[in-house]
């Protein structure tokens, strides 16, 4: 099946500035919004502390709710509103004046006794400051672990200017990823770790196809400049691509709108991903890779290995 005309030709390296404008200003806006945030919305994964599910009898505001933990002792709270918005996801420090437990269960419903009588704590999940500092630590070496066997399993299949093309176009989508977290204050958890992980995965796989058929028009074309034969294998793995893409989008598309609140960062990262992977592996990867073979050694050292 082909959603486009064989005979497509599109200029897309002619467009690599535009992309690398593009590139610049994403990374950019998402490192400003870090900086700004001083630092990810990091979940009770994390950075510790309580998470509390209580059910109201009917939909609360939440700016009165806030008003209820606002005194001394307890410390920065956060609320979010849950489904049809009558259940509220708590989250507080591990240093708080309701306590923890049972005892926490019982003064939080003393506390909210007089403005909602009739309310259900449905669930508190803890997690101590120490777990959240290691889990920090595993999720950065569980991604770089995963990036330094990527360039060495590239190299050897490819050329070692294949796998920094592709190592460097992982870290471009990692970090626009996590850019649109920090952009929109989103909690960054674990869910979100195996996000990134899965968006690695993908991205990679859609740069790999790529790869591969620029590598075989190279021994093809001895003719034709580096820039042509990228230009050409991306014309010619565009419908796979596009197909790739599309199918897996829609997918994700019903967990992002339908899936829940329990799932919905982990829906919203692999969007994100998938969007940002497939635009990398067309405008970054490639371009990267004419960058970094300016002279045509590559084509040279490809076409002379098949002679």
């Amino acid at each position: 099946m082909r959603l486009l005309k064989e005979d497509t030709h599109i200029d897309f390296l002619g467009k690599r500035k535009i992309a690398a404008i593009i590139s610049g200003v994403l990374i950019v806006l998402g490192l400003f919004s870090i900086v700004y945030h001083q630092g990810l919305n990091y979940g009770i994964d994390f950075k510790g502390g309580f998470q509390v599910r209580i059910l109201f009898e009917k939909v609360v505001d939440l700016d009165e709710l806030r008003g209820q933990f606002d005194r001394p002792g307890m410390g920065s709270v956060s609320l979010q509103t849950i489904g049809d918005g009558n259940e509220v996801k708590l989250v507080l420090p591990l240093t708080n004046s309701l306590g923890s437990g049972a005892e926490l269960t019982e003064n939080l419903k003393k506390l909210l006794a007089k403005n909602y009588p009739k309310l259900e704590v449905r669930s508190i999940e803890s997690v101590g400051p120490q777990v959240g500092d290691e889990l920090k630590k595993s999720a950065l070496y569980a991604i770089l672990i995963s990036l330094g066997l990527i360039l060495v399993y590239i190299s050897l299949r490819f050329h070692w200017k294949f796998g920094i093309s592709a190592i460097l176009t992982l870290a471009h989508d990692i970090c626009i990823v996590v850019g649109f977290f920090s952009m929109f204050n989103m909690e960054f958890s674990l869910p979100v770790i195996a996000a990134l992980l899965t968006v690695v995965g993908y991205s990679l796989n859609d740069t790999i196809v790529v790869f591969d058929r620029i590598r075989e028009n190279m021994a093809r074309f001895r003719k034709k400049t580096l820039g042509d034969i990228i230009n050409l294998s991306i014309n010619e793995t565009l419908t796979r691509t596009l197909l790739t893409s599309g199918t897996t989008l829609f997918v994700v598309l019903a967990l992002f709108f339908l899936g829940g609140d329990i799932i919905h960062d982990f829906s919203f990262g692999i969007l994100m991903g998938i969007l940002v992977g497939t635009y990398s592996s067309i405008y970054v990867a490639s371009p990267l890779l004419l960058i970094m073979s300016v002279q045509t050694p590559l084509l040279k050292q490809q076409q002379s290995k098949n002679v």
